[in-house]
C-alpha cells in the first residue's frame, strides 16, 4: 500500500491548530502582561505597565471580567520656538494598552483593591459575589 506523502503534513496542521486553541484569546488582545493568581479566598492580579503613572491607568470591574487600561503621550522639545513654530527637532510619543481578564469565579466588587508600584500594578479581588460594575481607584 502507497504511503500518502500528505498524511504527515496533515498531522503537522493539525497539532498547530491545537496548540493555537490552548492559547488564551486575551494575549493577543493587548500588550500587558498578567500573571493571575488564586489565593484559595481571592484573585490577585499583577499586571506590568512600566512607563506609565498611576494617573494614567483605569481599573474597571464589571460582573466577572476585569479591565485594565492605561495611555499617556509625551514629548521631547529640542529648541522650540513656539510663536514662530520653527522646530528644530520635536518628538512626541503616544502609549496606550487594554486588557480585558474573564475572571473565573464571582468577586466582592466593594472589597477590590488595586496599588501600583514602580511600573507593576495589583489588584486584589476577594472571592464571593457579583454586582453592578465600578471604578476601581489605585492606591
Amino acid at each position: 500500500m502507497a504511503r500518502n506523502p500528505f498524511d504527515e503534513i496533515e498531522r503537522m496542521f493539525d497539532r498547530m491548530s491545537h496548540q493555537f486553541e490552548t492559547l488564551d484569546d486575551d494575549f493577543f488582545e493587548g500588550s500587558v502582561a498578567v500573571d493571575i493568581e488564586d489565593t484559595g479566598e481571592s484573585f490577585v492580579v499583577t499586571a506590568d505597565l512600566p512607563g506609565f503613572d498611576g494617573d494614567d491607568i483605569d481599573v474597571e470591574l464589571s460582573g466577572e471580567t476585569l479591565t485594565l487600561s492605561a495611555s499617556h503621550s509625551e514629548s521631547t522639545e529640542t529648541e522650540d520656538e513656539d510663536d514662530d513654530r520653527r522646530y528644530i527637532r520635536r518628538e512626541r510619543r503616544e502609549q496606550s494598552v487594554n486588557r480585558s481578564i474573564r475572571l473565573p469565579k464571582p468577586v466582592e466588587e466593594e472589597a477590590t483593591e488595586a496599588s501600583y508600584n514602580n511600573g507593576v500594578l495589583t489588584v486584589t479581588l476577594p472571592k464571593v459575589g457579583s454586582g453592578e460594575g465600578h471604578d476601581i481607584p489605585i492606591n
